[in-house]
């Protein structure tokens, strides 16, 4: 853990205290010295100036004293009392009696103490008057006594400027050092210590040490340079190490002949991935891939042959099934697994299961031999079949171990009724993009009657498929799995062009009928959606307006905007929209005002139970009004009996159609149905 760098702790703070610090004792100890040295100066100045003050009036005062002259001495003493710094005078008998004698109190100061410790309170002078005729008589003293403060104030001051004047000037040159030791190392530092920090453990070598500038070939230079070298040797160590560990750990979790994961590995992945579809509610599944009679592959060719087989269904498998959706490993042996996530449902894992066993059933070409193999698969689904990871690639191994006894090139779901589904499913598929070529289609036509004048206006188109082992398949079972694969764009193709040739021979015989066609999701998704249909209506000579596409709400709000401009194109050319089994998707009113619709189906949901359930009755009355309010025709599917019938021809409800009137019957029964309805009209009017 790096410690927090304190203010205190830095290199240059602590220079900076012992600068300051050592600036401050030697200004002081310089001052002191230049202080005591003044001092003793100012002291032998005051004895010098009282010396020669004396030789001055030394003559006069003996004058004075010889002749005994007390004016004369007066005068003497009152002209030393002119200094200020004098504080007694007199002038003596040589029996100690005052010729003439003056003084005045030593002068008050604070600084007294200080003063008289340093050059005592005053200076006492007594000089012998003697005659100058070198007889050698003493006729009397002259005492002279000076006070120090007047001095020592003088000096007190010059001291005090001194101490200061020393420390500043100590200081300002610690300041200077300071300046000059911070730029010429301290700050190079503090760059190199930002540079080191910028150095990445993990990769020293990136990114280097920065030399600071102007410190190339000093001993900064040399040490940043050291250290760059070392940083790099770190590196080159790191990297050999972590080369060293990844080829271990691929050792460990990769397959050394595949490359791909290990079982143990795959485990890890395996749990993992159980986890998310667990967060994500999703399915998943586990496939099992085992090489059929891989042994013979070995004995027949050779162990090298043998892993280069292995190696090119690995790589297969890698690009047959790219992805994040897909984890593949190698179990050992010739066995493989793949895990698929984010699955809809079992036929997923079964499209998926087809793509490895087309995949790995393809010719090898090695070393001048070419093998053909085949797999079988077991396939085990999260969370039907198990939850917990071991178990659920157990269930998959299991599986794909009975398949093999049924077997080889195929594969198996784990469940059975699951694995039934979806191989009818398959089948279903298989058998339906045959279908349209072995004409196993056909077309029925429902009459739809106008309520008003009851009247056959139209008919819808209803696709029918005739199996021939299952007889007919229903189309709500067999339509679905057409819009999933895509095959509803060639079968829809095919119900138009010939519902429009219907129309064709019907308007021939004097027929004239709109048709309803359905317009699936996937069909109205095409780019030549439009030019398809028109170009199908040119083909038959059929007027645009005898042509009505119905669509359900749902088909078009994955792109409304792209539907919106599709079915305005077909609109403007004179073909009828309706909204199929409207009230059962988003029955949102903003789409509606978007759409170029005409006619509104109510659903016969709502139809069966009409009279009878509340609810129903007021949905459908609903809907009528709605259509009324938009002016829209509205169009009941599923009438059944004569009351529906009635009931919807008071609310208001334009056209019907159901079974109270007709089932969907071939064209000539329809023919038959159209004249016997009219006939019966005419018949009930006479």
């Amino acid at each position: 853990m790096q410690k927090t760098f304190e203010v205190e702790n830095r290199l240059g703070y602590r220079i900076l205290r012992w600068i300051i610090a050592v600036a401050l004792v030697s200004g002081v100890i310089v001052s002191a010295i230049q202080v005591v040295l003044d001092a003793y100066r100012v002291s032998n100045d005051l004895n010098n100036q009282a010396n020669q003050t004396i030789a001055i009036v030394k003559d006069a005062a003996t004058q004075a004293v010889f002749s005994i002259d007390a004016d004369l001495a007066k005068q003497v003493v009152d002209g030393l009392f002119a200094r200020e710094a004098v504080h007694l005078v007199q002038i003596l008998h040589t029996n100690g009696d005052p010729l003439s004698s003056r003084e005045r109190p030593l002068s008050d100061s604070a600084l007294r103490p200080l003063i008289n410790w340093i050059f005592d309170p005053e200076r006492k002078f007594r000089t012998e008057l003697v005659r100058s005729n070198g007889s050698g008589t003493v006729y009397g003293f002259l005492v002279v006594r000076y006070d120090t403060a007047p001095a020592a104030h003088m000096w007190l001051g010059r001291a005090i400027v001194t101490f200061i004047s020393g420390i500043a000037s100590a200081v300002i040159l610690g300041m200077v050092l300071f300046f000059v030791f911070y730029m010429l190392l301290t700050r190079p530092l503090l760059r190199i210590v930002h540079s080191v920090k910028q150095v990445d453990p993990a990769h020293p070598d990136d990114r280097l040490v920065d030399t600071p500038a102007g410190h190339e070939k000093d001993e900064l230079g040399l040490w940043v340079g050291a250290t760059n070298t070392l940083l790099i040797a770190i590196g080159e160590s790191q990297t050999r190490h972590r080369d060293a560990e990844d080829k271990v750990n691929r050792l460990a979790r990769y397959d050394q002949l595949t490359g791909l994961l290990s079982r143990d590995s795959f485990m890890e992945l395996l749990k993992a991935d159980i986890e998310e579809s667990k967060r994500n509610n999703s399915l998943l599944s586990v496939t099992v891939c085992g090489i059929d009679d891989f042994k013979s592959i070995n004995d027949q060719c050779g162990f090298h042959t043998g892993d280069l087989t292995l190696q090119i269904v690995a790589d297969r498998l890698i690009n047959y099934l790219s992805g994040s959706r897909f984890t593949i490993a190698r179990l050992g042996s010739d066995q493989f697994v793949v895990v698929e996530k984010a699955l809809k449902d079992g036929f997923q894992a079964a499209d998926t299961a087809e793509a490895i066993l087309a995949g790995i059933s393809e010719n090898m070409g090695m070393e001048g031999l070419n093998i053909s193999t085949t797999a079988t698969l077991g396939i085990a689904l999260y969370p039907s079949d198990a939850i917990q990871p071991d178990r659920l690639l157990q269930s998959a191994e299991q599986t794909m171990m009975l398949a093999k006894q049924k077997g080889r090139d195929h594969f198996q779901f784990y469940v059975a009724s699951i694995d039934q589904e979806i191989r009818d499913r398959k089948q279903l598929e298989k058998d339906l993009s045959q279908a349209l070529t072995l004409n196993q289609f056909y077309l029925v036509y429902q009459p739809q009657i106008n309520l008003e004048t009851k009247r056959v206006i139209g008919a819808e188109a209803l696709l029918r498929w005739d199996h021939p082992v299952r007889g007919l398949v229903p189309p709500d079972y067999f339509i679905p799995v057409a819009e999933n694969n895509g095959s509803i764009v060639e079968i829809g193709q095919w119900v138009m062009d010939q519902a429009c040739l219907q129309a064709k021979l019907w308007a021939d015989k004097g027929l004239y009928l709109r048709i309803a066609v359905n317009l699936s999701a996937v069909q109205l998704r095409q780019e030549r959606i439009v030019d398809d249909i028109l170009n199908t209506l040119k083909r038959h000579d059929i007027p645009a307006g005898r042509l009505e596409l119905e669509v359900t709400e749902t088909s078009f709000m994955t792109n409304l905007s792209d539907a919106v401009a599709k079915l305005h194109a077909l609109n403007r050319a004179g073909i009828s929209i309706a909204v199929d089994d409207f009230g059962t998707g988003y029955s949102s009113l903003t789409y509606l005002k978007k759409m170029p619709v005409q006619h509104l189906k109510i659903d016969k949901q709502f139809i069966r139970d009409l009279l009878i359930n509340e609810e129903d009755t007021q949905i459908a009355n609903t809907i009528i009004d709605l259509g009324k309010s938009l002016n829209l025709t509205v169009v009941a599917e599923g009438v059944e009996t004569a009351e529906q019938e009635y009931y919807l021809s008071q609310r208001g409800c334009k056209l019907a159609q159901g079974y109270f009137f007709s089932k969907p019957v071939r064209p000539s029964d329809f023919e038959t149905f159209v004249q016997g309805f009219h006939q019966k009209i005419v018949e009930n009017n006479a």
